[in-house]
């Protein structure tokens, strides 16, 4: 990023806000279980359809099918990874149930990889703040760079494992 605006501001956060301070009470238990149940209530949700997808494909998915996919060839499959990341509305906590389906029935760990990567990078509220924050042309440029780096990621993890 530093190459292409290296002589201009790159960011603008004119329109917004400073963000409050939701950690405020006083007793450190409270606040544990006050931060705990956020977290729950913004990815329980997602974990949860993430493990009923997880379920779906190990039933009705043949594992031929995800090992072809995301399996034998690694090149390909790295890409196909990366790229079937980008449109799922998938976070992190969803995400780890269906790899573990897919890794179980021969994805290869630099598909997960790429995948992992990907799928939150590129989930839809991240998606409208960066396109917001950064422009219609810097956001497509943030997709492109999401996408390469996961495949050089999980490229570099499959020759690794």
């Amino acid at each position: 990023m530093r190459v292409f605006y290296h002589h201009k501001s790159f960011f603008d956060f004119s329109g917004f806000d400073e963000p409050k301070n939701r950690d405020s009470d006083p007793n450190l238990f409270l606040r544990f279980l006050k931060n705990f149940g956020r977290n729950v209530k913004a990815t329980g949700l997602y974990f949860f359809i993430g493990i009923v997808l997880s379920a779906l494909f190990q039933r009705y998915v043949p594992a031929e099918f995800v090992s072809r996919l995301f399996g034998e060839n690694e090149g390909f499959g790295v890409l196909m990874a990366a790229t079937i990341g980008v449109p799922l509305y998938a976070c992190g906590g969803g995400t780890i149930p269906l790899l573990q389906a897919w890794l179980y029935d021969g994805m290869s760990m630099g598909s997960a990889a790429a995948f992992m990567i990907t799928g939150p990078a590129t989930k839809i509220t991240n998606m409208g703040a960066v396109k917001i924050v950064l422009g219609i042309r810097r956001f497509i440029l943030y997709i492109a760079y999401v996408i390469l780096f996961s495949l050089l990621t999980g490229l570099v993890v499959n020759a690794v494992i």
